[in-house]
C-alpha cells in the first residue's frame, strides 16, 4: 500500500473505530459475550480452552469439516453446538463474535462471511493467503465497522509494552536493520510439522470439497488434510507460520510498511518426504523508511532459537524471552543496559480482544497490521516460488517482478 492508500486506510479506519466505539456494541458491559470457532483443530481447540477461562464469555458453538475436530470440541465443553458448514454457525443471531482458526487459504472465504453476517473477528494469523485476498477482507473490514483482532499474540505481550517503552525512552538512533531468525530441530525419523493419518479421517467424514475451498480441484488425499502446512495449495510454509509473527511485533511499534522488495532464497535441504515447503530459507525484505530485514530459519538444528535484533546507530534491542537493550558505546558511552521486566497476563490477546468488543477500543493487532505483515509474506513466498526477488507496487497494490 502506498504512502497516500496507506494514509486513506488509516485514515478510514480510524473513522471506522470511531463510529463503532459511539454505537451500541454487542456485550456491552459486563454482559456475556456469546462467541463460537470455525476450525477446531488442534490451534482452534487451544484457543477454546483459554476462552473458557475468561469471565462472561460463553463459547457456544463451533463450526470444521471434520467430524473428529467436532468430537473433541464437545469433549472440552459437553454443550457446545457443532457444525460441518460454518455458514449454519453464522446464521446464528445471537453469536456476538467468531474466532477463525482454519488453514490460511480459508481465510478470506470465513474472514468476509462473518463480519458480513455482524459478528466481530478474531482472525488466526497469517490473516491473508493471497494479496486478493487481503484486499477483499480489506473491503469487508470497512464495510462491517466491528473489531477485527488477528492473531499475533505477541502483540498483547509484556515484550510488546517493553519494546515500547524502550523505543520511546532509550537512544536507537536511526534504526537501518532488523535481523531475525527461528530454527528448530527434531529426532530422526520425525519430521518436522508431519502428523498421523487419524484412522477415521476418510471422504465420509470429511467435507473434502469445503476444505479444498479456492484450492485446486483434486481428489481426496488424507495427507494433504492432516498436513496441510506442507503444501503451497494450504500454506506459505514457514514463512506465514513463524517469519509472521516475528515482523507483526516490530511492524507495530515501528511502523514499517509494506516492502518495497522482498527475496527468498532457500529449499528442501532436509525433509525431502513430498512436502513443498521449504525447511531452509532466508528473506530479506527492503522498506521505504530505509530499514532492511534478514529472517532466516531452518528445521534441522536448534542451537539458535528464535530471536530479533533491532539495530539502531545509538542502541540494540534484542528481543528472545526478554526484551534488552544495549547501547552503542561508540555514541552512547553513558548509557546503560535495560531489560525488560513487563509479565505476559494469561489470555491476554483474547481478553484484548473482548475488551475492545465492549469498548470499541482498537486491538493490539488491528486489520491494518495484518494487512501489512499478509502482504509481506506474500511477497517472500512468490519470490522463492519464481527464484527472483519481487517487488510491490503500491499504486496498483500488485506483487510484481
Amino acid at each position: 500500500m502506498g504512502q497516500d492508500s496507506r494514509r486513506n486506510f488509516l485514515g478510514t479506519a480510524a473513522t471506522a473505530a470511531t463510529a463503532l466505539a459511539g454505537t451500541q456494541v454487542p456485550g456491552t458491559g459486563q454482559d456475556r459475550l456469546r462467541v463460537g470457532i470455525i476450525g477446531a483443530g488442534d490451534r482452534g481447540q487451544q484457543l477454546l480452552r483459554e476462552a473458557l477461562l475468561i469471565p462472561h464469555v460463553d463459547f457456544v458453538a463451533a463450526a470444521d469439516v471434520y467430524t473428529r475436530r467436532l468430537e473433541q470440541a464437545q469433549a472440552i465443553k459437553g454443550d457446545i453446538k457443532t457444525y460441518l458448514d460454518h455458514r449454519y454457525l453464522l446464521e446464528d443471531a445471537s453469536l456476538d463474535a467468531v474466532i477463525i482458526a482454519t488453514p490460511p487459504h480459508l481465510h478470506a472465504e470465513h474472514f468476509v462471511a462473518s463480519l458480513d453476517a455482524g459478528k466481530h473477528v478474531y482472525q488466526e494469523k497469517t490473516m491473508a493467503f493471497e494479496v486478493a485476498d487481503a484486499k477483499r477482507m480489506r473491503d469487508a473490514y470497512l464495510r462491517a465497522r466491528r473489531v477485527v483482532q488477528i492473531g499475533h499474540q505477541s502483540l498483547s505481550s509484556g515484550l510488546m509494552t517493553d519494546a515500547v517503552a524502550q523505543l520511546r525512552r532509550l537512544p536507537m538512533g536511526k534504526i537501518t536493520a532488523i535481523v531475525m531468525h527461528m530454527y528448530r530441530n527434531s529426532p530422526h525419523g520425525k519430521p518436522q510439522w508431519t502428523r498421523p493419518v487419524p484412522a477415521d479421517l476418510s471422504p465420509e467424514n470429511v467435507l473434502w470439497k469445503s476444505f479444498l475451498g479456492p484450492a485446486p480441484a483434486r481428489d481426496f488425499d488424507p495427507q494433504r488434510f492432516i498436513n496441510w502446512r506442507l503444501y503451497w495449495d494450504t500454506s506459505g510454509g514457514s514463512v506465514f507460520e513463524n517469519m509472521s509473527h516475528q515482523i507483526a511485533f516490530w511492524y507495530q511499534p515501528l511502523q514499517l510498511s509494506i516492502p518495497t522488495q522482498v527475496s527468498m532464497t532457500g529449499g528442501l535441504y532436509l525433509w525431502k518426504d513430498g512436502r513443498e515447503v521449504p525447511d531452509t530459507m532466508s528473506v530479506t525484505m527492503e522498506h521505504a523508511e530505509d530499514v532492511l530485514v534478514n529472517w532466516t530459519s531452518g528445521f534441522g538444528n536448534d542451537k539458535l532459537g528464535t530471536g530479533e535484533f533491532v539495530l539502531g546507530t545509538d542502541g540494540t534491542i534484542h528481543k528472545s524471552q526478554q526484551l534488552r537493550y544495549t547501547p552503542q558505546k561508540v555514541n552512547q558511552a553513558s548509557v546503560p543496559e535495560v531489560a525488560g521486566e513487563t509479565r505476559t497476563l494469561p489470555q491476554a490477546h483474547l481478553r484484548n480482544f473482548f475488551d475492545c468488543i465492549r469498548t470499541g477500543a482498537t486491538p493490539n493487532c488491528p486489520f491494518e497490521i495484518g494487512y501489512r505483515t499478509s502482504i509481506a509474506c506474500r511477497m517472500a513466498v512468490e519470490s522463492y516460488r519464481l527464484g527472483r526477488p519481487v517487488r510491490w507496487d503500491a499504486a496498483k497494490e500488485e506483487i510484481v517482478s
